[in-house]
């Protein structure tokens, strides 16, 4: 197996040393080392080193194939739901019919009868109904979420349980420095400066997140000789003549350094500590960072009383510590993609609407198992595919706004549907007691029915929030002489 390739197989490695992203399969936010005896997944990527892997199982019974299965099966178990409106409408018009047939019989009067069948519409729930959906769906794409269909803009009005992906969902899903922490009596930039040119040539994944963060600072880094990596522990090396160590606590006190206690007890972040000549300098902290706007997405979430889950293939330790963060209601880890499957089943089966918003191939299963399942931009093909709404970007606060929009369309058309029933019947009964003539009849129905197709019309209208964001839009495509003129 080659850097860079894609696992075929599901199996144990025999020989070799590498890092392998397998997010799309656990969900686990950092590239995952295999030495001989480890297990690795069919359709993960094989960062750095070569490996030679003994096959356990192919095709439908790997890891990935199963997941492709679970998605084909929760497509051939969806249940086709059937139109309220259409139904309601058909009802209406027995009603009219009927109660002309009675008023005829009763009143003998022609006049009334034909008034009776005049008031008595369902336009407004026929044409109103369609035009809201259809707006809801229009103004949805305008805040960048695609979604496929009426129906799921109906369930989502219904929502009232969130499930959501960490590692690419609420996480950027490559690992950051979060914190620098040196010693007393070391400075900061002294600190990377050695952990950096330690890890100059290092292919080990959290190495990037050093190196970044050092050439964002404009630090000059010093070739590292005599480098020997330790798989699991860490780096020795020289450098500027010094004997340098960077890795975890354990090898630095296993190479004779005296370390000193951590400055925060944080378990969502991992430490690799760095001593120069048998000193601890101090340590560096890297982490899978949230989404900016992750917290105020939950949170604007929990306000719409909705019920948030957190879902992570991840250690139960990260997992309860992002859970922490953005104070989700429910924190499930070390998942895998059966396992979130059964889970929104779970959830459904105890009568919840449920939306699940991830972007791996390991959240297929799950988005199409959930009422209304949710892709991040960024996601996989198959979760895209999967998914009954894509936002277009990754931005979190979509899911928040498509909600808002949702129940608003629900809303006009529960209206819609009150008004129509409150101005027949009352139509009605004054058309068979000859209080209408045929003409006052027909005043009555067109003026309602417009009135009920305006209400559906106001979501096909664009609000100055999105005229902002299309004039900027509009400007960011001019060329750059053009754009500073506008």
């Amino acid at each position: 197996m080659r850097p860079g390739g894609r696992v075929p197989v599901d199996g144990l490695v025999t020989s070799g040393q590498s890092f392998i992203d397998q997010a799309a399969i656990t969900g686990e936010s950092m590239p995952v080392e295999k030495v001989p005896g480890a297990r690795v997944y069919a359709g993960t990527v094989n960062q750095s080193g070569v490996l030679e892997i003994q096959t356990e199982t192919v095709g439908r019974e790997t890891a990935f194939g199963k997941i492709i299965e679970a998605v084909e099966n929760a497509e051939r178990s969806r249940a086709p739901v059937q139109r309220t409106a259409d139904r309601l409408a058909g009802y209406l018009v027995y009603f009219a019919l009927a109660c002309a047939l009675l008023t005829l019989i009763f009143t003998h009067n022609a006049r009334s009868t034909i008034s009776v069948v005049i008031v008595a519409g369902a336009c407004g729930i026929a044409a109103g109904t369609p035009l809201a959906i259809l707006g809801a769906i229009g103004r949805a794409a305008r805040y960048g979420a695609i979604v496929k269909g009426g129906l799921y803009m109906e369930t989502l009005s219904k929502v009232d349980t969130v499930v959501l992906d960490k590692t690419g969902t609420l996480t950027l899903g490559n690992p950051e420095i979060v914190s620098i922490d040196p010693v007393q009596g070391v400075e900061r930039e002294r600190l990377l400066l050695v952990a950096a040119s330690a890890e100059r040539y290092s292919e080990h994944p959290l190495a990037r997140a050093i190196l970044k963060t050092a050439n964002d600072a404009s630090l000059s880094l010093v070739d590292p000789e005599g480098f020997s990596y330790t798989p699991g522990k860490g780096i020795s090396c020289r450098v500027e003549a010094e004997e340098t160590v960077v890795g975890t606590r354990a090898f630095l006190l296993e190479c004779g350094v005296e370390v000193s206690a951590p400055t925060t007890d944080d378990d969502s972040s991992t430490e690799i500590s760095v001593a120069q000549g048998r000193i601890h300098l101090g340590s560096l902290r890297i982490a899978d960072v949230l989404r900016p706007e992750a917290v105020e997405a939950v949170r604007a979430l929990k306000d719409m009383s909705i019920r948030t889950v957190l879902l992570t293939g991840d250690a139960v330790s990260i997992g309860l510590a992002v859970g922490h963060q953005l104070e989700v209601d429910e924190v499930e880890a070390e998942l895998l993609p059966q396992q979130k499957l059964d889970r929104v089943r779970t959830l459904r089966g105890a009568g919840k609407t449920v939306v699940m918003v991830g972007d791996g191939i390991n959240d297929a299963p799950a988005l199409m198992e959930a009422n209304v399942g949710i892709a991040m931009g960024s996601g996989t093909e198959v979760a895209r595919e999967s998914a009954n709404v894509l936002l277009l970007g990754n931005d979190l606060l979509k899911v928040v706004e498509v909600i808002k929009i949702a129940r608003w369309c629900n809303r006009i058309i529960m209206f819609n549907f009150a008004g129509t029933l409150v101005v027949d019947a009352v139509g009605v009964g004054l058309a068979a007691f000859g209080f209408l003539n045929p003409v006052l009849a027909a005043l009555i129905h067109v003026s309602s029915e417009l009135i009920f197709i305006l209400n559906s019309a106001r979501l096909l209208s664009r609000s100055s929030k999105e005229s902002r964001l299309a004039t900027l839009g509009d400007k960011m495509t001019l060329p750059p002489a053009e754009r500073a003129a506008v």
